[in-house]
């Protein structure tokens, strides 16, 4: 506890690189060339204009292995806009 006015000096994380993608993050950029991702500790955002995709098997072809794409919903903080997905395709797009 500090007597006096404290103040804290937040060292930045070296290996956080806004503007590089992880690597398990790359697949929605070659689904989605307009796509930014926002890799921050604690979330991922994703911005898109329009629409945004994931496909399965583009996610499979990047990490060898099977991927269903039920599972992206254990990971999703939140969204908006209308979705449609299936077993191949996740798309989250807006109608304006």
């Amino acid at each position: 506890m500090c007597s006096s006015p404290c103040t804290t000096t937040r060292r930045p994380n070296p290996s956080f690189k806004p503007s590089s993608p992880q690597p398990r993050l790359r697949f929605l950029l070659a689904d989605n060339p307009g796509a930014v991702v926002n890799d921050t500790p604690g979330m991922v955002k994703i911005d898109c204009p329009k629409r945004l995709t994931i496909r399965r098997e583009t996610i499979e072809a990047n990490t060898g292995n099977p991927f269903n794409l039920q599972d992206l919903h254990l990971s999703l903080i939140s969204l908006s806009g209308n979705i449609e997905e299936d077993e191949d395709e996740f798309v989250l797009q807006w109608n304006f």
